[in-house]
């Protein structure tokens, strides 16, 4: 397939370039095979991490791990996973499509499978960061093929397909992980990549064509700038996975690894803007489209994976659902999509694509702001309709944002642009969630202390409500009335506390939809491409 022959541009060193898109918009089986396969793959990238975190406390207990240490289980794929994604254009034009994407899909199934059987902590650990530079590699690669090897008018198909693994996958993740954990073990969240991985292998060993490698090119590599963004990405994951746990900047290893990221992200940008073969081509960014498009991306992900974060903790803390109850409160997030996102690419056509982004922008906010008022019985009818809504706005905003973000985004800067936009979604998840852990317990503090002002002991109602549970504990067993009292004042601390953080949850999805809204205005600066042909722009 001649359209996966890459070519070297001095612009941008890690691009996938295809030639120019057909006049005609027929695109043979063979090209939506290789599509469906790659975005096959970049669905089941996505839906690893959430699986594996919904199951995270039942993984950390069958192999020994505590609380802390087990969070590195999805840390360490995360990190592998956010370095190898700028990396993967460049890579594939080395060793050629064929042979970087069909490795990493074998080796990705094979390492799903091995850590099923991992014994201990350091096992899991490794399997994971392994496993997140094949995994990361299939998201960009999956996203390049799609805006170089279909014609502009085919191109929304392809990233409605896309879609699927951007905002499907995050929000059905939860519910698959939580139904296979509850019913068949943790195991079972690893041998779910069985099948689908096979069928993956297949589709991509069948559609793409062998082009001979180009090793040459490690010569040519952009070495320090792939040094310095691999250090600084990995730090700047880490500060953003382990930061709340540890204090942010309470803890030295916090603040130096800040520093680190700090310092190789600034040499990163330097090495990139002077060098004449980068590995990221970042004056794309300058581009109007480009720029804002990557913008309302990063925020989206804040969002997207914000909101998937924030309910399953909520659900978790205040409603006491186990995984497979949240997981099917989240189903109503994940399922329409499958219904909604295939109609996208029709309505690109009858309407411009900016007006699409809006409304779906417009909707996810929504969605988040009618949680705002949340209440001690606020838990699954209460969010039916949130859920609905946003599994609206998700399915509207991704196909018809991308399509407008890398219009007119040369075949030679193909791979840079997909390095960019799905690095920056993923990047504005660790973001958000980082936030969201962190303000959550800001702003329950905050609401404790407010509340606790207006239950005085020297309140009379306070006073009759300790005596009626005095009372009930009595009742109940407890014989010493002062320690009954003392159980009573601990239960109204707990009602406080409950209180508290109900309302501190409210605040993260007025602050969710928030970053939604700003999102919101990044997409009104987009200017509409010259000719938008089902979504695709001449």
């Amino acid at each position: 397939m001649s359209t996966l022959q890459p070519t070297l541009n001095a612009a941008s060193a890690v691009s996938i370039p295809a030639p120019a898109a057909p006049a005609t918009s027929a695109v043979s089986a063979k090209t939506w095979i290789a599509v469906a396969g790659a975005t096959l793959g970049a669905f089941m990238a996505v839906l690893n991490i959430q699986i594996v975190n919904a199951s995270l406390a039942d993984i950390q207990g069958a192999i020994g791990a505590g609380i802390d240490d087990g969070g590195w289980i999805s840390t360490s794929y995360l990190i592998a996973e956010i370095v190898v994604i700028p990396l993967s254009g460049w890579l594939a034009q080395v060793f050629s499509v064929r042979i970087y994407l069909l490795t990493n899909a074998i080796l990705f199934l094979a390492l799903s499978i091995a850590c099923a059987f991992a014994q201990d902590l350091p096992q899991m650990i490794a399997l994971r960061a392994v496993q997140g530079f094949t995994g990361g590699t299939l998201i960009p690669l999956a996203f390049t093929l799609i805006i170089t090897l279909l014609p502009k008018a085919k191109q929304p198909v392809g990233l409605a397909l896309f879609a699927l693994s951007a905002t499907f996958a995050p929000a059905i993740g939860p519910t698959i992980g939580g139904y296979l954990t509850e019913n068949f073990g943790w195991q079972y969240i690893f041998y779910v990549n069985l099948v689908p991985g096979i069928i993956m292998i297949a589709m991509l060993y069948a559609s793409l064509e062998s082009k001979p490698m180009k090793l040459s090119l490690l010569r040519q590599g952009d070495w320090l700038g792939i040094v310095t963004m691999a250090i600084g990405l990995s730090a700047l994951q880490t500060v953003l996975e382990e930061g709340n746990k540890d204090d942010w900047f309470g803890s030295p290893f916090i603040v130096k690894l800040s520093v680190i990221a700090a310092v190789a992200l600034g040499l990163f940008l330097w090495i990139e803007l002077t060098t004449d073969k980068p590995l990221l081509n970042l004056r794309l960014l300058a581009r109007r489209n480009f720029g804002f498009g990557i913008l309302a991306n990063f925020l989206l992900g804040i969002a997207l994976y914000g909101s998937v974060f924030i309910l399953p903790v909520y659900l978790s803390r205040i409603q006491g659902y186990n995984a497979e109850q949240i997981g099917m409160v989240l189903a109503w997030t994940g399922l329409p999509q499958l219904l909604l996102i295939p109609l996208v690419p029709r309505l690109m056509q009858r309407f411009d694509a900016r007006l699409v982004i809006g409304i779906g922008f417009a909707l996810f906010a929504a969605s988040n702001f009618m949680n705002i008022y949340m209440t001690n019985d606020y838990a699954t009818d209460q969010l039916f309709w949130p859920n609905i809504v946003r599994a609206l706005g998700q399915a509207l905003v991704f196909a018809p944002l991308s399509a407008v973000a890398t219009a007119g985004i040369e075949a030679e800067n193909a791979g840079s642009a997909s390095g960019l936009f799905n690095m920056m979604r993923n990047l504005g998840g660790a973001v958000g969630i980082a936030l969201l852990q962190t303000l959550l317990t800001k702003r329950e503090q905050y609401h404790s202390n407010v509340l606790m002002q207006s239950v005085s002991m020297l309140e009379q109602a306070t006073q009759t409500r300790i005596e009626k549970l005095t009372q009930y504990f009595m009742a109940h067993g407890v014989v010493d009335h002062a320690e009954a009292v003392h159980r009573a004042i601990a239960a109204i601390g707990k009602i406080v506390q409950k209180q508290a953080f109900i309302l501190a949850f409210s605040d993260m999805f007025f602050l969710l939809g928030a970053a939604l809204i700003v999102a919101l205005v990044a997409s009104l600066l987009l200017k509409k491409p010259g000719h938008l042909d089902a979504g695709g722009a001449h």
